[in-house]
Order: C-alpha cells, then sequence, then structure tokens
C-alpha cells in the first residue's frame, strides 16, 4: 500500500531536478559566452594595436624620411603603448627607405 507522502516525496525530488538541470545549463552556457565575447576583445585589440603600429610606421616615415629602427623607437617617440604581458610584436627592418615587417601575436597567457 502506498503512502500519500511517499508520493509527494517522489514529485518534490522531481521538481528539484529539472531546475537544477536548468541552472546547470544556464551557468554553462553563460561561462562560454563570457569566454567569446573576451577572445573576440582580445582579437580585436590585436587589431588595433597593428593598425596602430602601421599608422605610426608611416607618421614617422613622413616626418623624418626613414622608417623607424625598432618597436621601442616607435614607443618613446609616436606615442604606442600596448600590454607587453598580453602581445608580442615582431618588428623586423629591412632598410630605412622599405616599410617593415610588423607582426603582432596574441598570447593566450589571459
Amino acid at each position: 500500500m502506498l503512502n500519500r507522502y511517499y508520493k509527494r516525496k517522489e514529485r518534490i525530488w522531481h521538481e528539484l531536478i529539472l531546475p537544477i538541470a536548468i541552472f546547470i545549463c544556464l551557468a554553462v552556457f553563460l561561462y562560454t559566452g563570457v569566454g567569446n565575447v573576451s577572445l573576440a576583445s582580445q582579437e580585436e585589440n590585436k587589431a588595433i594595436l597593428q593598425d596602430a603600429l602601421k599608422r605610426a610606421v608611416v607618421q614617422c616615415y613622413a616626418i623624418e624620411g626613414m622608417y623607424p629602427p625598432s618597436i621601442e623607437y616607435l614607443e618613446d617617440n609616436y606615442g604606442i603603448v600596448y600590454d607587453h604581458d598580453s602581445f608580442i610584436v615582431h618588428y623586423e627592418v629591412f632598410a630605412g627607405n622599405i616599410l617593415p615587417d610588423i607582426t603582432v601575436i596574441l598570447l593566450d597567457g589571459k
């Protein structure tokens, strides 16, 4: 013979599982969404840094008649500021009158 309280207890158990499962699913979706937004933001910062470096290099050439010899020269004289912990900037100069090769690499450490 079934007790009416036993059925109620079983129903409460099922009523608790569904909200907990929905909460866990929402938490997982929120966590992955925040991660994707963060990655997109870092990629956008990388593109902005690369554009700023190219503009500063061309501006230096227009003002001084030669491309800057190093990235430190751009930082000291043309106001380039970037997070050295988040990006690696590879700046390769061939000659003073040839546009240097600029590569920005996003570090995955953050």
